[in-house]
């Protein structure tokens, strides 16, 4: 299995310490997207939500150096796993790596990721693992680094990854990553449909190109996010959220995952206030005027054959998970 490699000066413990995180998936309930920069990104404003959907990484001291990684999946998801990269490519991975540079004597490290969020969804499934594997590692290896300090770890591994350490709501500027938390107490209720294929993130912001080219369309660089969807989070109204939630790159998924269409047509006629892609997509998200109204729904997509989830957010972010005993 190939695995990134650093070294120890220190002895390996004599059994192996072992710790779990869990990290949630998102939703960005507004995202707005500027046009193409130089330097290849789109600076985007966003408003980004932690739903109650984590991901699992259990990290465990081994005796010989170096960092391996394996995958499983479980929940009513049913997440495919078998393309996931199991070496240094994989984002869990490389954020072991960054954070073994500040620990003093790192230990290798065997990572497992459980899989619940779907894969390149637009819900930031890979991010959560990279938060999960930070904070793991980091109470493993006994760094001491602050919340901040691993933000910016975060940071160098994708816009995503600094807002599953943070949880709950927040603002995102830039690409993404420079994050203001956002007042959003009461829970809201979202149905998630996963698709059978992923999107390719890349793709999509190049279809959304593609079709503003087509359409002459300007797009400025976004600078703030909608005033109206912060209120209505703030107030917990999900008729209020309904009619104002948004997603710039829609279109551009539907182009490239045209049944998606359907699939938003037939969550509104089971009774959703209002639905979107998800981010990237393709996964779509549904939101339920209350805990009720999302489980008739969640029930009624599977009975059509979906794989469909209720979910609420806003949820925390990466945190420790009580050690297992026995």
């Amino acid at each position: 299995m190939s695995a990134a490699k650093f070294s120890s000066s220190s002895a390996p413990p004599a059994a192996p310490a072992s710790v779990r995180v869990r990290a949630p998936g998102k939703i960005n309930a507004s995202l707005r997207v500027g046009p193409l920069r130089p330097d290849g990104y789109h600076g985007v404003a966003s408003v980004y939500l932690a739903v109650s959907l984590f991901e699992e990484v259990q990290a465990t001291a081994t005796e010989a150096p170096g960092i391996t990684v394996t995958v499983d999946s479980d929940g009513p998801l049913h997440i495919p796993v078998a393309d996931i990269p199991l070496g240094p490519d994989n984002l869990a991975a490389r954020a072991a790596q960054a954070l073994a540079g500040y620990a003093e004597n790192p230990t290798g490290v065997h990572l497992h990721i459980t899989k619940r969020v779907p894969v390149a969804g637009g819900m930031g499934g890979g991010s959560a693992d990279a938060a999960a594997a930070l904070v793991a590692c980091d109470a493993l290896w006994n760094t001491h680094l602050s919340r901040e300090e691993l933000a910016g770890i975060a940071a160098g591994l994708g816009a995503d990854v600094p807002f599953s350490l943070l949880g709950g709501t927040a603002v995102g500027l830039g690409v993404g990553d420079r994050l203001t938390p956002a007042i959003s107490k009461t829970p809201l209720h979202w149905v998630l449909v996963a698709s059978d294929s992923g999107l390719s993130t890349p793709a999509v912001y190049g279809a959304l190109d593609a079709l503003r080219a087509e359409a002459q369309e300007q797009a400025e660089e976004p600078a703030e996010v909608d005033p109206a969807v912060l209120a209505a989070m703030r107030s917990g109204n999900a008729r209020e959220l309904a009619a104002v939630i948004s997603n710039d790159l829609q279109a551009a998924a539907l182009r490239l995952a045209p049944e998606l269409a359907d699939l938003l047509s037939t969550g509104e006629r089971l009774g959703a206030l209002a639905g979107m892609v998800s981010g990237s997509g393709p996964t779509v998200a549904f939101l339920a005027e209350d805990a009720g109204a999302a489980g008739k729904l969640e029930a009624a997509l599977r009975g059509g054959g979906h794989r469909a989830l209720a979910v609420e957010g806003p949820a925390p972010g990466a945190r420790l998970l009580p050690a297992v005993v026995g």
